[in-house]
């Protein structure tokens, strides 16, 4: 991974402010994983590395657009792995929004919504997922494309979440919902 993309990485979290007690700790967890240096960006560090992922809101806020992952079979957000030619987690967040949900011109909020740390399974034994969390507004009249990762594709409003949805998912929609609003009317 590039020095660019591990100093934007340091940088974002450290002048982040979390917005709860449980994104304090993972923010902490998050920048003690990355003194390992730009390994930790990378799928070869076993003990985790840092993925992006964006929840994409409508034009109107008021849905949000979800994926039946093809491995996990749960509704999740979008998102996955920095790539090397990523020159920020924001940048590698809607790189991938854009890749999986077929929706161009989407609209990134400029501060991440959250954190999330969690183990996943691999054929290398598995590592944690420090996942730095986005919210993207879609624009008006927006029609997504399933991608290969995906079994379905879906607008879900915040009353009506889909099941099986991973639980750390849902408590994403609000402050989505609350960013792509600042977006909205800006």
């Amino acid at each position: 991974m590039t020095a660019k993309l591990y100093a934007d990485a340091v940088a974002v979290l450290s002048g982040w402010v979390p917005p709860g007690p449980a994104d304090a700790s993972a923010r902490e967890r998050t920048l003690a994983l990355l003194r390992a240096g730009p390994v930790a960006l990378t799928r070869q560090h076993r003990p985790g590395h840092l993925t992006a992922s964006a929840l994409v809101v409508d034009a109107t806020a008021s849905r949000v657009l979800l994926c039946l992952h093809g491995r996990f079979r749960r509704w999740v957000q979008l998102g996955g792995h920095c790539e090397p030619g990523d020159r920020s987690l924001a940048a590698a967040a809607l790189r991938e929004a854009t890749e999986e949900s077929g929706i161009p011109g989407l609209v990134l909020h400029p501060e991440p919504i959250g954190i999330d740390i969690h183990q996943v399974a691999s054929c290398l034994g598995g590592s944690a997922h420090h996942d730095i969390r986005y919210a993207a507004v879609a624009p008006p009249g927006a029609v997504e494309r399933v991608s290969p990762e995906s079994h379905a594709l879906g607008w879900f409003r915040p009353d009506a979440l889909p099941h099986p949805l991973a639980s750390a998912t849902a408590p994403l929609v609000a402050p989505a919902l609350a960013a792509a609003r600042t977006l909205l009317h800006r």
